[in-house]
């Protein structure tokens, strides 16, 4: 599916209480369900790429990536385990994710347009040489544009379909802040602010980091929907902006995100494994 976590320039994460009020009155679906679900739709890729954000982590924290060697590797390995980050998701899919919800986005995700869109999606999660991405994709909308083609128009839609509630930004921002206060809690920092300074820190630089990402996504996505042709692009963004499909994001959305703070805040507590604490 649809995903552009690892530009990790920038809050609020939906707490996992909240996720219970997102699932419909309709029944909640089974584990086995759910599992077909996440092949189907590519989502189970996606949770296993949450892994390679963790490459921005020293970087946050002003410390030489280079001088974990191959112990970084292992940490991160042991924190984002994707068997466990699989076993969150499901855990809470099965409370959340309604059977109509489910069945709307399987259907079309089982397409022959969808799987085809998997595929794709599933190749530029695991590709992790974002710079080449980014790079790549910005080439290919400076053409669009010379050429007046409509399709930049299209990948907008689709990228404020996969957003609709606006939450990217702010999400990512609380990743940032709850991991910083993990590290710092734990000794691998000495943080001067606190949670609320540095949340209103982030937020005076908030328009930049808003036009960042977007045009981060916007060249993510004509990267990855390159092949597709301008018809397919406008299907996929015709059936992202349907009610039920817009649920099934909010929800994915949500639980990506809080994922990845979780990750995050266990990856600070264990980088004192590593490394003796600085200044930041």
């Amino acid at each position: 599916m649809t995903y552009y976590i690892r530009q990790f320039a920038v809050s609020l994460v939906l707490p996992l209480l909240a996720l219970g009020g997102l699932a419909s009155s309709s029944q909640a679906a089974s584990r086995d369900q759910i599992e077909a679900f996440l092949t189907t739709t590519g989502f189970d890729v996606a949770l296993e790429s949450i892994a390679q954000a963790s490459a921005s982590a020293p970087q946050m924290l002003g410390i030489d990536p280079d001088g974990f060697g191959s112990d970084w590797a292992r940490l991160t390995g042991e924190v984002f385990d994707t068997e466990l980050m699989h076993e969150t998701a499901v855990s809470i899919l099965e409370q959340t994710l309604s059977d109509e919800a489910l069945t709307h986005a399987v259907t079309f995700y089982a397409s022959d347009l969808g799987q085809r869109l998997v595929v794709a999606e599933n190749a530029a999660h695991m590709d992790d040489d974002d710079d080449a991405k980014q790079l790549a994709g910005q080439e290919i909308i400076s053409g669009l544009i010379k050429d007046g083609s409509s399709r930049v128009e299209s990948l907008k839609r689709m990228n404020r379909a996969v957003d609709a509630s606006g939450t990217s930004l702010r999400a990512l921002q609380e990743i940032q802040v709850r991991f910083l206060l993990a590290a710092s809690a734990s000794g691998i920092i000495d943080l001067q602010l606190n949670g609320d300074e540095l949340r209103e820190m982030m937020r005076h630089n908030e328009g930049d980091m808003r036009r960042s990402l977007q045009l981060s996504a916007l060249a993510g996505s004509a990267y990855t929907y390159q092949n597709f042709s301008d018809e397919d692009v406008n299907a996929y963004v015709e059936a992202l902006e349907q009610p039920l499909m817009q649920e099934v994001y909010e929800l994915l959305n949500a639980i990506q995100y809080e994922i990845m703070a979780m990750r995050f805040e266990v990856l600070a507590a264990r980088m004192s494994e590593l490394r003796p604490a600085q200044d930041i």
